[in-house]
């Protein structure tokens, strides 16, 4: 075999090697760029030996709008008392929550010396439910204690107003432990219901 033929097979060879070399390297790089884009791999620490894939966090889907609903309190006016609202601005991410946040601000009373309310201590929001142009508030059985016509009539107006704060065209129901309001309190104060706050000031003035 001459010199020259020699050459041609070492070069061959060479040639053969690099093109192996870089094949490696190529298919060593996309198997690490495959593994890079997988979840990331964590040890259990309860087996050492067992590993966890963890699941890639997904974006929350949940968007939050901000809702002004009004909580309505009692003041001197007069000879007599007035409602008065009071903005609550709620971020909600549910229907009814901007009503909710409003009849627990009304429960829990005013914070305020100069607001003042008649509905008594202790009483709960039961469930409250938008259909419509129709809101329905259930609450307690201690709504309906203590205190005479004025005070009676005083609260319904704060509970009609209140739940209307988002459509004051709304009807409102009021329940007492899921069943209908229709006579509150010994002074018999009858209540024709739905009310609206057009009813209610026409009905039951303050």
């Amino acid at each position: 075999m001459n010199d020259e033929q020699k050459s041609n097979r070492i070069s061959s060879g060479v040639v053969a090697a690099v093109s192996a070399a870089v094949i490696a390297v190529s298919g060593g790089v996309a198997w690490l760029t495959t593994q890079s884009q997988k979840a990331p791999i964590t040890t259990n620490p309860a087996n050492p030996n067992q590993s966890i894939q963890q699941q890639p966090t997904q974006p929350s889907n949940t968007q939050q709008n901000e809702k002004t609903a009004q909580v309505y309190w009692l003041k001197p006016k007069e000879r007599n008392v007035a409602l008065v609202p009071k903005s609550v601005e709620v971020a909600v991410t549910q229907p009814n929550q901007a009503l909710e946040r409003a009849f627990q601000a009304l429960l829990e009373g005013p914070s305020d010396a100069t607001d003042s309310t008649t509905i008594p201590k202790g009483t709960k929001l039961l469930g409250l439910k938008v259909e419509g142009d129709e809101v329905h508030v259930n609450l307690s059985n201690s709504f309906t204690s203590g205190g005479g016509s004025t005070s009676m009539v005083a609260r319904v107006g704060q509970v009609v107003y209140t739940a209307s704060s988002l459509n004051p065209k709304a009807k409102v129901y009021i329940d007492v432990d899921g069943k209908p309001l229709d006579v509150l309190g010994g002074e018999g104060v009858e209540l024709e219901q739905p009310l609206t706050r057009e009813s209610f000031d026409k009905n039951y003035p303050l």
